[in-house]
């Protein structure tokens, strides 16, 4: 399984949606179920699948898809 079908498969089962609503609208602002214990969810997650622990300033960045994917290049994590 790559990178990049591991970090969907996260986000599809902490917000239950499918691969098809990832896209550069996916964010905290346009996603009505992204509060703060989808967040903790999301970044749990994320830790858990790519062996890795976020930084405070990073958990309070990742805002969005897209974002995600820049914030786990800084942990070696290419997506």
């Amino acid at each position: 399984m790559t990178n990049l079908e591991k970090y969907n498969r996260v986000f599809m089962e902490v917000f239950s949606v499918s691969e098809k609503a990832f896209d550069q609208e996916f964010s905290n602002q346009t996603i009505k179920g992204w509060d703060s214990i989808k967040q903790l969810s999301l970044i749990t997650s994320l830790e858990d699948e790519f062996d890795i622990m976020f930084d405070t300033e990073d958990i309070v960045a990742f805002s969005s898809y897209s974002v995600g994917k820049t914030i786990l290049k800084k942990y070696d994590v290419m997506i």
